[in-house]
């Protein structure tokens, strides 16, 4: 199974290199870095094939379209090109080793301003502040022409700035409850008003902060949406007591259980920041 599992990898890696080498090719590529699950070393049979293109210029419609094809097959009901949902992005699925393949276009200068924003300007975002950041820090590096990639990574090496950190939970910490339009409140109209779509929708949001907020606690770049509760306790040493059980509860969606379970979630978040002299004023 091991050994299955290993060269499932290898074919993985095989084709990142030769997409990354038809893509070097290109005068307006800059740089191709693998990221995902798969630098992470945390991948499984689902996993996609992440690379982020990093680009001086467009590449064209018609190249992109061309090189979706070199690698999916003629005919590929696969095949997206251009997706505008989150960015610039392609999409198709490999015919060699059955994998899915995403590409993101970035501008090197747009990327740069995402970093500077983090860790010079300290800005905090609602949930997901440092995902950029830690993108990069995880980033594999395929393709480098002149190196700028490189001292980019090197750039985001750099401890987790303090002021972030407190950043991050002054903006993320009073919309859970503290403020009279909090995400809890908002849980609880949605409850009295039986609107089972805006309740999900408000502890995903609430949710979101939390994490933000466990993350800078242990001044750990977030790692995105995806296993979440598995990262955390991968990553990070100081969490609430009771936490998980209570996301569990909280995740069921029993409606005469979610306003205790936030409350009880909330308060061993508290109790969290309070022991580390991180509680906002």
């Amino acid at each position: 199974m091991r050994s299955n599992m290993t060269a499932h990898i290898s074919d993985r890696f095989s084709r990142v290199q030769a997409i990354t080498a038809r893509f070097a090719a290109l005068p307006e590529v800059q740089a191709v870095a693998l990221a995902g699950s798969l630098a992470a070393g945390l991948s499984d049979d689902h996993s996609d094939l992440d690379l982020y293109i990093y680009i001086d210029q467009p590449i064209s419609l018609a190249v992109r379209t061309t090189i979706a094809h070199e690698f999916a097959g003629d005919g590929s009901p696969t095949i997206e090109i251009d997706k505008p949902f989150w960015g610039p992005e392609d999409a198709w699925t490999d015919r060699v080793s059955g994998s899915g393949v995403d590409l993101i276009y970035w501008s090197p200068q747009w990327i740069e301003e995402q970093l500077d924003r983090t860790l010079v300007q300290c800005q905090a975002w609602m949930g997901y502040t440092t995902s950029f950041w830690h993108t990069i820090r995880e980033s594999q590096v395929v393709y480098d022409r002149a190196g700028w990639f490189m001292r980019l990574k090197q750039r985001a090496e750099q401890p987790y700035p303090e002021a972030l950190r407190r950043a991050i939970i002054k903006l993320n910490y009073p919309v859970l409850r503290q403020i009279g339009s909090s995400y809890r409140h908002q849980i609880e109209l949605a409850i009295l008003r039986q609107d089972r779509i805006s309740v999900n929708h408000r502890v995903t949001a609430l949710l979101a902060s939390y994490f933000d907020i466990l993350f800078a606690v242990n001044a750990v770049p977030h790692p995105g949406e995806k296993r979440l509760v598995a990262q955390l306790k991968r990553l990070c040493i100081k969490l609430p007591t009771g936490w998980e059980s209570q996301l569990d509860i909280l995740l069921e969606g029993n409606k005469q259980r979610t306003l205790v379970t936030v409350d009880a979630l909330l308060d061993g978040l508290d109790d969290l920041l309070r022991a580390e002299n991180l509680l906002p004023g």
